[in-house]
């Protein structure tokens, strides 16, 4: 019922920056807590910030400060502004959304319902 596309991603140096966009589309007015993951190779599909409501959005702690998640919900875009990239930042980054309600435990991969197919982000020492 909703669709996620994510883009923006790319190959930058330590220090650069990108602006991740997910594009959600269908039936929008479905969608609760957006959240984005990112995936390393080797590596678990892990938490990096979420959209649980309006006026609560949390980071995890190794990108508190560098990135900035926000929604434009007129246009159903959710964005990830991602600054002072580090190469620990070089992975597949997904955009993920919960059906209809909250999620206050936005760490939970199971939860959620609709995920995008990636988007990849290289970060060069």
């Amino acid at each position: 019922q909703v669709q996620l596309v994510e883009s923006g991603g790319g190959s930058v140096e330590t220090g650069g920056s990108l602006r991740l966009s997910c594009a959600a589309s269908g039936l929008t007015s479905s969608v609760g807590t957006m959240a984005w993951f990112r995936q390393a190779p080797g590596k678990e599909r892990e938490a990096v910030a979420g959209v649980v409501e309006a006026g609560l959005t949390p980071y995890d702690d190794s990108v508190k400060g560098r990135f900035t998640i926000s929604k434009d919900n007129a246009n159903n875009f959710l964005y990830l502004q991602m600054n002072s990239l580090k190469p620990e930042d070089t992975a597949m980054y997904y955009c993920a959304a919960v059906k209809g309600s909250l999620l206050l435990d936005w760490r939970l991969r199971d939860k959620y319902d609709y995920w995008g197919q990636g988007t990849q982000v290289t970060v060069s020492s």
